[in-house]
């Protein structure tokens, strides 16, 4: 499959709406956005978008977003996230937790696999927080299923901390501060 850029299109999936198909090869990726995505939205806990070839109205991806934060609570003990805090805060108040938004799920259709829309994605939802930032968000994360961590690593998420990281899934983040003077 060939994809032409100009012609996909990001839209949020209308409450009412349901995907009648959609296959990234992971059943619990297909069942969200085929069956609980309206639900999440619905009960003001998800917001999933979707990446569509305007041409044909084919989903080729898509992806829900959440509030998170980073917190104390995060690590292991209160030195290491004064450690975290330190060196991404220049005179700053001793907050117990930092805004986030969550990455809650990332597929990509089978259909366009290996077109690199994953990480134009990941571009996409890092610029679309910190442009005209509406709420003041700092850290971007993403509890990354295993196999998945290496995409994201590759994309500047960094685990938080060392205690998940023989775990099924694996915490990550990306300091939005780090792109913000470039948008």
């Amino acid at each position: 499959m060939k994809i032409n850029y100009e012609q996909l299109r990001v839209r949020k999936l209308n409450p009412a709406e349901h995907i009648a198909s959609f296959d990234c090869g992971d059943e619990d990726l297909n069942g969200f956005i085929l069956e609980e995505a309206p639900l999440y939205r619905k009960a003001l806990l998800a917001v999933t978008y979707v990446v569509e070839d305007s041409e044909s109205g084919k989903v080729l991806a898509y992806f829900s977003l959440a509030n998170d934060k980073v917190s104390l609570s995060d690590f292991e003990s209160k030195t290491e996230f004064n450690r975290f805090r330190k060196h991404r805060f220049v005179n700053e108040k001793r907050l117990r937790s930092y805004p986030a938004g969550k990455l809650c799920r990332l597929a990509v259709d089978n259909a366009a696999k290996n077109l690199h829309i994953g990480s134009n994605l990941i571009r996409f939802i890092k610029r679309y927080f910190i442009t005209d930032n509406k709420t003041g968000c700092r850290f971007l994360t993403v509890d990354a299923y295993a196999d998945a961590i290496p995409f994201y690593l590759k994309n500047g998420f960094i685990p938080l901390n060392e205690d998940d990281a023989d775990q099924a899934t694996r915490l990550l983040f990306f300091d939005l501060n780090d792109i913000a003077d470039t948008v």
